[in-house]
C-alpha cells in the first residue's frame, strides 16, 4: 500500500509539472514506467518520448506515389518534361499524339520510382527484422522479466541483458552480475573498434549487497536531450533521500553494442528508437555535387537558351510567313478552337509553344538518369579492383558518396594526417630517459633491424629499404648532437616500413587483440636500466623486510620505479587472459569503489591502512549475493558534516614519492593465490597503440600490468610481487590538455599520488623546480635540461615523445580538489568546461620522472605514393599533432621533403611576429626565385602556374629549369601556435602566398579544428579541389570540410571512415584511386556529357532545318515514334557501355606517367569552349544528314516519311560512328551494344511500318522501311552521309596525332633547350622519356596503342 501511495503521489506531481509546461526543456526527465502500469497512458511522464520501433522507410502504400513524385519533381528536368508533356495536350500547341508524348517522361519517372520502391522495400524488411528481435523487459504484474520485441520497449523500462546480446536501446547501467559492477561492450557496429570498452554501474548502485529489484526503484533521472555525440553523456540521478549523483558516458550502454564478458546486467532505457545515438548518427551516404556536375548544369542552362532562341526564331519565321499571305489565308492554315482565323502574331505565339514541344529533346532528359547509372557501375568496378583490397586487414575500398567519383580525377591539394595514415600506427618502444640519464636500447634496435630483415627476406615482392634509427652507443656522445640536428642522407632516406608478412604473422600470434604483434610487444630491455631496476627492487625488498625507511634510497632509483609504475598504470589498458581474450582477469585485493563523494573519501582514509580493512572488504564481496531484501539506494551523510570530520583528521606527512617509511605489515601479494597468471600469458587490450607500447615496455623490465578493475590497478614489480594501486580518478586524454592522469592511493606509502603522461610541450611547462640552489635543486634543473635535449634528439630521429611525471598530494590538498571536482561531475550545463578546469587544477607542480621515444613505422609504399602524386601535380600538406622535429624526420623518410629542399620554418610567439615572418618569407622567395622575371609580380599572382613539379634530383643541366615554376623546391614547417596566428583573417592571404609557393607544407602540433580551418582556407581562397585523408576521430572535421574526404580503415576505429566519402585500407591505395580510377571516371563522364549534348542537338537540328521548308509550322519529316524513342531506346545503350568501360589510357601507363593526371586537374576533357565546339559540330553534322538526303530525293515523288526515315537512319548511323570514334577501348560489349541499337531500330521500324498503316492520320508510315531496304540509293546514302558528316572530326583527330609525333620528335632534337612553363601532353611525355635511362621508348606511342587497341 505504501508503494502504491508513493506512485499516486508522483503521478499527481507529474500532472502539476505538465500544467506548467508541455514542452521538453533542455534536459530530459526519465521516470520508471513501473509506477504507471495501472494509470492511464496520458499520465505517464515518458509518453512524449519516442518508442523503440525504428522506421527507416520513406513511403507507405498510400504515400508512395504522391511522395515519390514530389521528390522527383525537385529535379528541374523532370518538372520541365512534365510541363512539355502536358503542354502537348493543348490543341493549339500539340505537336505529337498526347499519349505518345507522355511516354518518355513516364518511362523515366517509372524507372526511378521502381528503383526507389525496391530500395524502400529492402529497408522495410531490415526494419521488420530488427524490430522483432527479442529482449527481456521487466513486467510489474508478473514480477519478472518477460520476452518482448525490441519495438515494444519504451523509455523508462527496465531491461535485462545477457552475454553476447545486442543492446536494443540506449540503457543506463544499474546492475551487473560482475562482482566489480562492470560491463564490457564491443562497439564495432558504432565506431569499428573491436577492443572492449568498460562501462560501469551508476555509483549509487555500486555497493548493493543484493540483486537489483526494479520494483524498489524510485529515483528520477535528469539527462541531456538526445544527440549524436557518441563520446558524451551528461546527467544526474536524484534519489528519494535527496542525494544526487552524476551520470557519465561510462554509465550508458548504446544501442547496437554487444555485451561481452558479463553474464547479465540490468539497466533502464534512456533513449529509444530514433532518439538513440546510433540512429542519430545513421545519416547514410553523403550527397555532394561534383565539379563536373556543376559545370554540366551551366551547359544545360545554355541548352535552354538555345532552345528558346530556336523556338523564337521559328515563331518569328512563322509569323512572317503568315504575314506575307495577307488576307488570303493559306490552305494549311490552322484555325483556332472556335474555328476563327488566327492573326500572324497569335499564330507565332502558339507556334512558339509548339516548337518547345518539338525541340524538347534538346534538353537531355535521359542524361541525369544515365549519369546515375554510369556512376553506380563505376563504383562497382572500383570495388572489384583487387589492387584496392588489403589482405592484411581483410578490407577493401568503400564508396560512401556515389555522386562524386569524377572529382577523384580533378584533385589539386591533398591534406593528410601522419599517424596511422602515412605510418602504420604500430608503436614500437625504442628508447627512454629517466632522471636525466638516457638509455639507448641498442639491443632492441638490433632486434627490430633483424626482424625487418627477416620479413624482407620472406617477401620477394617487398623492396628492402628498411632501416633503423642511428645508434648512439653512449650517453655522452649524444650531448653534442643536441645543439644542431643535421639531417644526413642516411637519416632522410631510411624507411621504417611494415610488411604484409609481418602483419600476417602478427594476426596469427595476436588473434584479434590489437597492437600486439611480436614487433610491438617483444621489447629487449636495456642492460644498464634493467640492472638499476633490479637493484632498486632488491633494496626496497630488503627495507620492507626490515621495516626500514626508504629515505636513504637514492632519488634516481625511486624515480626509476615511479617511472615504470606510471607506464604501467597511467592508461586504460584492459587485461585479458590468453585462451579467452574477451575474459577479463579478475584480481581483487579488498579495495572498494572509486572515490565519488566526500563521504567515500572519509571512509577510505580514516582507517588509513590498506591491510586493516582487506578482510572485511573481501568478506563483503563474498556475501553480496547472500542478501536479497535490501534498499536500492544508500543514504549518505551531508557534505557539511563530512568536511567537518575531514578537518579533524591528521594529514600524512613525509617526503615525496617512495621516500616514506614502510608499514610494518608487508603489502599484499598473490603469488600463492590460485588462478594467478604468469605475465607472459596476459594480453593487453589498449585503445591506442601508444598505451600498448608503453605497457609492453614496462613489462620488459618485469613491471607488469596484471589486472584492472574500476577501483584498482594491479601490477607486479620485481622482487615485490603483485601490488594493488587504489584507483581514485582517471582524467582521460583530450586534444586540448594533451595529457592524461590517474590519481591513485599508493599501496606502499598510503599516499595520494598523481601520475601524468603527455606531450612534452605541455608537461615540461607543468614541472616545478625547487627555488633553492642546494644540491637537490641543481640536480632537478640538470635533469630537466638533459631531458629536453634528449627529447630534441628523439624528435629528430622521428620518434613520438611522451613525458612522464608525478605529484604527491596531502589529504587536505586532495579534499579541496575533490570538492570542486565533484561539483563539476554533477553539473549538466557546462560540465566539460568544469571538468577541464578541475583537471588543470590537479595537474600542476609536477615532478619530472623521464621521457619515452616510440617509433611509428611508415606504411608500405608511402614514399613511392607521395612521389607519384607529386609528379601528378598534386600539392601535399601534412597536418599532424606531432612535434616539429618528428614531423620533419618522417617527411624526409616518406620523400615529402627532398634532401635539397630549403626549409622555411615559421615559429612565432605573437601575431605581430608572425606578420614579420611572413613578410620576410615573401621577400626571400621573390628575391631568390622571381628576380629573373621582373615582369611577373609575386604579390599579384601567387598561383603556381605549372604543368608538373620540377624533376626530383636537381642537376647542373636542370637547375635552370626549376626557375620556370612558381612552386619551388621549398618546404614550409609551421607549429600549432603559429598556425593559429596565420589563420587570422589579417594574415591568411600572406600565409597562403608563402605556403602555395612551397612544394610541401607541414603543420605540426595542429588541433582537429586547425586542420579543418586550413583545408577550408585553401579551398575557399584558392578555389581549388581539395582532398583530406586521415584515420582517426581527430581527422573527421578535416575530412568533412574537403571536397573529397578519404578515411583510412586503421587501428583507431572507424570514425574517419564513417565521416568520409571513400574509405581505403592503406595510404598507398590512394595512388591508384586518384591516378587511375579518378582519371577514368572523370574522362568517361566528361566525354559522355558532351556526347549527350551533341547527340540531342544534332537530332533536334534536323527538324529545325526542315522548318525552312514548311513555313515554320512545327511539322516534322520524322515519324513521331522515332522522335520520342530515338534518345530513349535506339541510341541509349552504347553510350552507357562507353561511359562505364572506356579507358583512354591503360592502368599501367597512368601509373608510369602520373603527369597524365593533370588532364583532369586542368579540366582538359571538359572546358567551357568544348560545349560550343560540340554544338557547332552537331549543327554541321545535322546539315549534312539533312541536305544530302534532301538533294538525293529532290524532284522525286517520295512522300514525307519516305524521305524522313532515311534521315533518321543516317542520323543514327552518324551518331553511333561518332561514338565509336570517341571510344578509346573497344570490348565485346561495345560491339554488342552498337549492334543491338542498330538491330533494335530496324526491328521496331519494320514491325511498326508493317502493322500501322493509318495509326496517326494523315501520316501513313505503312511499308516505308521495307521499301527503303529495297532501294540501292538508301545504302549509298548510308555510306556517303556519315563519312561526310564525320570528315572534319576525322581530320582534326589525325592532325592532333600527327602534331603529337612532330612535337615529340622536335623535343628530341632540342633536348638542351629549357622547356617553357606550359607543356603540352606530347612535350610532357617526351620529357618523361628523356628523364629515363635505358633504350628510348616513345611513351606517346604507348598511349596511342592504349587508345586504339583497348590496352
Amino acid at each position: 500500500m505504501a508503494r502504491e501511495k508513493i506512485g499516486e503521489t508522483e503521478v499527481v506531481n507529474v500532472k502539476k509539472q505538465r500544467k506548467k509546461t508541455k514542452k521538453e526543456h533542455k534536459t530530459r526527465t526519465v521516470h520508471s514506467n513501473i509506477l504507471y502500469d495501472r494509470t492511464k497512458g496520458e499520465d505517464n511522464p515518458n509518453r512524449h518520448y519516442s518508442d523503440n520501433e525504428i522506421k527507416t522507410t520513406k513511403y507507405t502504400l498510400l504515400s508512395f506515389l504522391p511522395k515519390n513524385l514530389f521528390e522527383q519533381f525537385h529535379r528541374f528536368a523532370n518538372v520541365y518534361f512534365v510541363f512539355i508533356a502536358l503542354l502537348n495536350f493543348v490543341p493549339v500547341c500539340n505537336a505529337f499524339q498526347p499519349q505518345l508524348a507522355l511516354a518518355p517522361v513516364v518511362f523515366i519517372l517509372s524507372v526511378t520510382a521502381i528503383k526507389d520502391l525496391w530500395e524502400d522495400y529492402r529497408r522495410h524488411r531490415s526494419d521488420k527484422e530488427i524490430n522483432h528481435m527479442d529482449c527481456l523487459v521487466y513486467s510489474r504484474p508478473e514480477h519478472q522479466y518477460m520476452e518482448r520485441f525490441w519495438k515494444e520497449a519504451r523509455v523508462g523500462d527496465f531491461i535485462r541483458l545477457r552475454c553476447n546480446e545486442i543492446l536494443p536501446a540506449d540503457v543506463l547501467l544499474l546492475s551487473s552480475s560482475d562482482p566489480d559492477r562492470l560491463v564490457h561492450i564491443e562497439t564495432a557496429t558504432l565506431d569499428g573498434e573491436t577492443n572492449l570498452k568498460q562501462r560501469r554501474v551508476v555509483c549509487s548502485f555500486l555497493d548493493l549487497d543484493c540483486d537489483f529489484d526494479p520494483s524498489k526503484y524510485n529515483s528520477v533521472i535528469e539527462c541531456e536531450k538526445p544527440n549524436n555525440d557518441l563520446a558524451r553523456f551528461r546527467g544526474y540521478i536524484t534519489h528519494r533521500s535527496g542525494r544526487r549523483d552524476g551520470l557519465y558516458k561510462d554509465n550508458l550502454l548504446l544501442r547496437g553494442c554487444t555485451i561481452r564478458n558479463t553474464e547479465e546486467c540490468v539497466g533502464i532505457v534512456i533513449y529509444a528508437g530514433h532518439e538513440t545515438k546510433a540512429m542519430l548518427n545513421n545519416n547514410g551516404p553523403r550527397y555532394k555535387r561534383s565539379k563536373l556536375e556543376k559545370q554540366m548544369n551551366v551547359d544545360v542552362g545554355w541548352c535552354v537558351i538555345i532552345l528558346l532562341v530556336m523556338c523564337l526564331f521559328s515563331a518569328i519565321g512563322h509569323g512572317l510567313w503568315m504575314y506575307q499571305y495577307g488576307d488570303k489565308r493559306p490552305v494549311f492554315d490552322v484555325l483556332s478552337p472556335e474555328g476563327a482565323e488566327l492573326s500572324p502574331v497569335l499564330s507565332a505565339i502558339y507556334l512558339f509553344l509548339t516548337m518547345i514541344i518539338v525541340f524538347q529533346v534538346l534538353i537531355p532528359v535521359s542524361l541525369f538518369v544515365s549519369i546515375e547509372i554510369v556512376k553506380i557501375c563505376q563504383v562497382y568496378f572500383i570495388h572489384q579492383d583487387q589492387d584496392l583490397y588489403d589482405e592484411e586487414t581483410d578490407s577493401h575500398l568503400q564508396c560512401r558518396a556515389l555522386n562524386i567519383t569524377e572529382d577523384l580525377g580533378q584533385m589539386q591539394y591533398i591534406f593528410s594526417d601522419k599517424t596511422g595514415t602515412l605510418t602504420e600506427n604500430k608503436m614500437v618502444f625504442r628508447r627512454c630517459t629517466v632522471a636525466g640519464v638516457e638509455y639507448s636500447h641498442d639491443a632492441n634496435a638490433r632486434r627490430l633491424a633483424m626482424y625487418q630483415d627477416l620479413v624482407d627476406s620472406e617477401e620477394e615482392d617487398c623492396t628492402s629499404h628498411s632501416g633503423t634509427l642511428p645508434r648512439r652507443d653512449s650517453v655522452t656522445s649524444n650531448q653534442s648532437a643536441a645543439k644542431v640536428v643535421l639531417r644526413s642522407q642516411s637519416t632522410k632516406s631510411h624507411r621504417r616500413t611494415g610488411s604484409r608478412a609481418e602483419a600476417k604473422r602478427a594476426s596469427i600470434l595476436s588473434k584479434h587483440t590489437a597492437f600486439s604483434s611480436p614487433m610491438e610487444k617483444d621489447i629487449t630491455p636495456d642492460p644498464q636500466l634493467l640492472e638499476k631496476v633490479n637493484h632498486c627492487s632488491s633494496q626496497m625488498t630488503f627495507k620492507r623486510f626490515h621495516s626500514q625507511s626508504l629515505s636513504q634510497l637514492p632519488s634516481d632509483l625511486t624515480d626509476i620505479i615511479d617511472f615504470f609504475i606510471a607506464l604501467t598504470i597511467c592508461n586504460t589498458v584492459v587485461v585479458s587472459s590468453p585462451n579467452q581474450p574477451r575474459q577479463k582477469v579478475r584480481m581483487r585485493f579488498g579495495l572498494k569503489s572509486p572515490v565519488k563523494t566526500i563521504e567515500d573519501f572519509i571512509k577510505r582514509f580514516t582507517s588509513s591502512r590498506l591491510t586493516s580493512n582487506s578482510n572485511s572488504s573481501s568478506s563483503s564481496s563474498l556475501n553480496r549475493s547472500s542478501h536479497r531484501d535490501c534498499s536500492s539506494v544508500l543514504s549518505s551523510p551531508s557534505a557539511e558534516s563530512t568536511l567537518t570530520k575531514l578537518d579533524e583528521e591528521h594529514h600524512l606527512g613525509g617526503p615525496v614519492g617512495l621516500e616514506h617509511a614502510f608499514s610494518p605489515v608487508p603489502p599484499h601479494t598473490t603469488e600463492g593465490e590460485p588462478g594467478a597468471l604468469e605475465e607472459g600469458e596476459l594480453r593487453y587490450e589498449a585503445e591506442s597503440p601508444d598505451e600498448a607500447a608503453l605497457v609492453y615496455a614496462a613489462r620488459a623490465y618485469k613491471c607488469s600490468l596484471v589486472g584492472r578493475l574500476p577501483d584498482q590497478v594491479t601490477v607486479e614489480l620485481p622482487d615485490l610481487g603483485k601490488l594493488s594501486f587504489e584507483l581514485l580518478h582517471t582524467l582521460g586524454f583530450d586534444s586540448t590538455r594533451k595529457r592524461m592522469s590517474v590519481v591513485v592511493r599508493h599501496p606502499l606509502t598510503d599516499q595520494i599520488t598523481v601520475y601524468t603522461k603527455g606531450a612534452d610541450s605541455v608537461i615540461m611547462d607543468l614541472i616545478t623546480l625547487p627555488s633553492t640552489d642546494d644540491s637537490k635543486g641543481k640536480r632537478q634543473r640538470k635533469i630537466l635540461y638533459k631531458t629536453q635535449n634528449y627529447l630534441n634528439l628523439y624528435a629528430a630521429d622521428g620518434l613520438r615523445t611522451l613525458c612522464i611525471a608525478k605529484k604527491v598530494m596531502t589529504k587536505e590538498e586532495y579534499a579541496v580538489w575533490l570538492r570542486h571536482h565533484l561539483e563539476a561531475e554533477t553539473a549538466i550545463q557546462g560540465r566539460e568546461e568544469l571538468l577541464f578546469q578541475s583537471a588543470l587544477r590537479l595537474e600542476i607542480n609536477l615532478h619530472l620522472l623521464g621521457a619515452t621515444g616510440v617509433e611509428d613505422r611508415l606504411q608500405d609504399g608511402v614514399p613511392e605514393t607521395i612521389a607519384s602524386l607529386r609528379k601528378a601535380g598534386l600539392q601535399i600538406w601534412v597536418l599532424t599533432g606531432d612535434k616539429q622535429e618528428t614531423a620533419i624526420n618522417i617527411a624526409y623518410a616518406c620523400k615529402l621533403l627532398e634532401p635539397d629542399d630549403e626549409i622555411i620554418t615559421l615559429n612565432a610567439d605573437s601575431q605581430e611576429a608572425m606578420a614579420v615572418l611572413l613578410d620576410e618569407s615573401l621577400h626571400y622567395i621573390q628575391a631568390k626565385f622571381l628576380s629573373s622575371d621582373p615582369s611577373r609580380s609575386f604579390q599579384k599572382d601567387y598561383a603556381p602556374a605549372y604543368s608538373f613539379p620540377p624533376p626530383p634530383p636537381p642537376s647542373p643541366s636542370s637547375s635552370s629549369q626549376t626557375q620556370s615554376f612558381l612552386v619551388h623546391r621549398l618546404g614550409l614547417v609551421i607549429d600549432g601556435r603559429t598556425l593559429a596566428y596565420a589563420l587570422d583573417s589579417s594574415l591568411d592571404e600572406k600565409f597562403l602566398a608563402v605556403a602555395r609557393s612551397c612544394r610541401s607544407v607541414l603543420c605540426c602540433r595542429s588541433t582537429p579544428l586547425q586542420k579543418s580551418m586550413v583545408v577550408k582556407l585553401v579551398r575557399n581562397k584558392l578555389k581549388v579541389m581539395t582532398l583530406a585523408i586521415g584515420d582517426g576521430a581527430n581527422d573527421v572535421s578535416m575530412i568533412q570540410v574537403a571536397d573529397v574526404g578519404v578515411g583510412i580503415s586503421g587501428q583507431e576505429g572507424m570514425q574517419a571512415v564513417m565521416a568520409s566519402d571513400f574509405a581505403l585500407p592503406r595510404f598507398r591505395n590512394l595512388q591508384k584511386l586518384l591516378l587511375v580510377h579518378g582519371h577514368w571516371c572523370y574522362s568517361r563522364l566528361a566525354n559522355m556529357i558532351l556526347y549527350f549534348f551533341y547527340k540531342n542537338a544534332m537530332f533536334v537540328a534536323l527538324i529545325f532545318w526542315y522548318q525552312f521548308y514548311c513555313g515554320f509550322s512545327g511539322s516534322a519529316m520524322i515519324d513521331q515514334w522515332y522522335l520520342i524513342f530515338f534518345n530513349l531506346m535506339f541510341s541509349a545503350f552504347p553510350q552507357l557501355i562507353t561511359g562505364t568501360l572506356d579507358k583512354d589510357v591503360s592502368s599501367e601507363t597512368l601509373q608510369e606517367l602520373p603527369q597524365l593526371y593533370m588532364n583532369g586537374q586542368n579540366s582538359e576533357e571538359y572546358k567551357p569552349y568544348m560545349f560550343w565546339m560540340t554544338m557547332i559540330d552537331a549543327f554541321y553534322q545535322s546539315l549534312v544528314c539533312f541536305f544530302i538526303p534532301y538533294c538525293a530525293y529532290a524532284d522525286s515523288d517520295v512522300d514525307l516519311l519516305t524521305w524522313g526515315t532515311p534521315i533518321t537512319t543516317l542520323a543514327l548511323f552518324t551518331i553511333l560512328i561518332h561514338l565509336g570514334l570517341e571510344t578509346k577501348t573497344w570490348t565485346w560489349m561495345n560491339w554488342v551494344s552498337i549492334t543491338f541499337s542498330v538491330g533494335l531500330f530496324f526491328t521496331v521500324a519494320l514491325c511498326y511500318n508493317a502493322s500501322c498503316p493509318t495509326c496517326y492520320s494523315p501520316s501513313n508510315p505503312y511499308w516505308t522501311m521495307q521499301r527503303l531496304l529495297g532501294e540501292p540509293l538508301f545504302y549509298l546514302l548510308c555510306v556517303i552521309t556519315p563519312v561526310a558528316a564525320l570528315l572534319p572530326r576525322l581530320l582534326v583527330f589525325y592532325a592532333n596525332v600527327l602534331g603529337g609525333d612532330l612535337d615529340t620528335s622536335h623535343n628530341e632534337e632540342e633536348e638542351e633547350e629549357p622547356p617553357s612553363s606550359e607543356l603540352t601532353l606530347q612535350e610532357l611525355l617526351g620529357e618523361e622519356r628523356r628523364n629515363k635511362s635505358g633504350p628510348r621508348v616513345d611513351p606517346l606511342e604507348k598511349v596511342r596503342r592504349d587508345h586504339h587497341n583497348g590496352n
